[in-house]
């Protein structure tokens, strides 16, 4: 290879912004399907006017892949109208658009509908079932029409989710984010929390001097909470708790859950095991954030003087 070859840099393709419509029979599992999306990464966004995301996508509104839920309350819908616009995006050389039918048994949208006692949009003030076949009829093109079909009749809200996240999720992988805490036991349990630790057992540095007015986050502190005898033990059987639930939590369903870690002050021994535990998942491939209630409370108050 030439000097000026080996020199030449390669301008790689811009990445198309990925948009799924999603679509199908009223009381298919649109809803929760859009749900699923958005944990998935995807910016969901239901019954937004056809006519507007033309002009969306030409506003620049962000980069990230999009589902756009669709369907007989749609403003402006119709067959011809979902048609059109999935040419006019085929068209288009920055984004790449698929749809996505939600399918089901005209009986077990009748039973769906029953038991919610929800009234069909195209009902007209009649009969849920008047509604179903109506609608039927109508979306009988888009469905052929449709990339992905996924039928529902069988399926309960997991095994849904499940079939979604295999066309959809990045890599196949279900997402759950994890958010680690830290919180004072002297101001209350954390709200919404699924899983809380007590750390009051570990030796407090609060009663060395040198570090009273230090936190967990420090090395020196950290050091000292460390070295208490119990510490490894009581950390790696939390992590071994974690290595067993999290991926249950996952086929669950579940796209979000909070460890807390509670001491005294929630300043040091529990802000050293949130630290220590985010980043043992954080090195599992878990999406980890991270919060420390007291300190960010301390903060606020510092910036509002």
């Amino acid at each position: 290879m030439s000097e000026n070859a080996s020199s030449t840099e390669i301008e790689l393709p811009p990445r198309k912004r990925r948009i799924v419509l999603v679509t199908g029979a009223s009381g298919a599992g649109r809803s929760t399907t859009l749900n699923v999306l958005e944990d998935a990464g995807f910016e969901a966004i239901d019954n937004l006017p056809l006519r507007l995301l033309p002009q969306l996508l030409d506003q620049g509104a962000g980069d990230g892949a999009l589902a756009l839920g669709i369907d007989a309350r749609t403003q402006d819908f119709s067959t011809n109208g979902v048609t059109d616009l999935l040419a006019q995006l085929s068209a288009r050389t920055d984004v790449s658009v698929e749809m996505l039918y939600l399918d089901c048994a005209p009986d077990v949208l009748l039973r769906r509908f029953s038991e919610t006692r929800r009234r069909h949009p195209l009902a007209d003030g009649g009969p849920p079932i008047a509604g179903i076949e109506r609608e039927q009829v109508l979306l009988r093109p888009l469905r052929f029409r449709a990339d992905v079909l996924i039928e529902t009749t069988h399926l309960n809200i997991h095994e849904l989710r499940a079939e979604v996240e295999r066309w959809f999720a990045p890599q196949g992988q279900r997402l759950l984010s994890i958010s680690v805490q830290s919180f004072s036991y002297k101001r209350g349990l954390p709200r919404s929390v699924d899983m809380v630790y007590d750390c009051r057992f570990l030796r407090n540095p609060y009663w060395e001097p040198s570090l009273r007015e230090g936190d967990g986050r420090q090395a020196s502190v950290a050091e000292f909470v460390s070295a208490d005898p119990r510490f490894d033990s009581f950390a790696d059987q939390v992590l071994s708790l974690s290595d067993l639930l999290l991926p249950a939590f996952r086929e669950e369903g579940k796209s979000n859950i909070s460890i807390a870690f509670g001491c005294t002050g929630g300043r040091h021994r529990s802000v050293t095991l949130a630290e220590h535990h985010a980043l043992r998942l954080a090195q599992r491939g878990w999406q980890v954030s991270i919060r420390h209630r007291e300190l960010d409370r301390q903060l606020e108050g510092n910036g509002s003087q």
